[in-house]
């Protein structure tokens, strides 16, 4: 029936929302959907072609809900198509912001040789190379806007802290720091005192989590 492979778009969507990682990209429904909104159309150009360039609405009121009712179906899909894209591309945005870096898509390690997707499990696996295209892009906008403001953290957290200084634990290796205090190295399950703004960037990329 007309729209079920739709719901199940929706449905889709519905629960990428309560996962930590972007799921696989649905390219064969969305395809399905796609041939589904063309057959709409072909059908709607039918059922007008038979009457003639001449057909009014009000000539024929079978006709007419018929071709209502096709056109409802168009719209409906295409805009289940519509929420379905928004949600993965904003969910995308986020990863950007949280501080992804899109440059380590598809490479085999990062900087410190540990593999990239195994840093952050199921990233980009299964997604479609237009969204690896929209999130490199989406990067280099906002690394271009970071360039402008130097001096702001424009990634930071927009929650005003409750505490200036917070005890955090190390959740893998992240190397040395430099704080206004001096510097630190981030070891596996050691914990610190510190001042939230030097470790606001870690905690958001996974590294340092902060206790309670």
């Amino acid at each position: 029936m007309y729209g079920d492979l739709a719901v199940k778009l929706v449905q889709d969507s519905k629960r990428t929302l309560s996962l930590d990682v972007l799921p696989s990209y649905q390219t064969d429904l969305v395809n399905a959907i796609i041939r589904e909104i063309r057959d709409l159309q072909r059908d709607v150009k039918i059922l007008i072609d038979q009457r003639g360039p001449n057909y009014r609405a009000s000539q024929d009121r079978r006709v007419s809900c018929a071709i209502f009712v096709l056109q409802i179906c168009m719209r409906r899909n295409k805009r289940c198509l519509l929420a379905y894209h928004r949600l993965r591309a904003r969910r995308l945005e986020t990863l950007v912001w949280s501080g992804f870096e899109a440059s380590s898509i598809g490479s085999e390690e990062d900087s410190e040789g540990a593999t990239a997707l195994t840093e952050r499990p199921s990233v980009a696996s299964g997604w479609h190379p237009d969204e690896e295209e929209y999130l490199r892009g989406y990067g280099d906008v906002l690394a271009e806007l970071k360039g402008e403001w130097t001096d702001i953290d424009l990634t930071g957290s927009m929650e005003p802290p409750r505490d200036l200084f917070i005890d955090v634990r190390v959740l893998k290796d992240a190397g040395e720091i430099q704080t206004e205090y001096g510097l630190i190295t981030l070891t596996k399950n050691s914990q610190f005192y510190v001042r939230q703004g030097d470790v606001e960037q870690l905690i958001q990329q996974g590294y340092i989590q902060k206790l309670r």
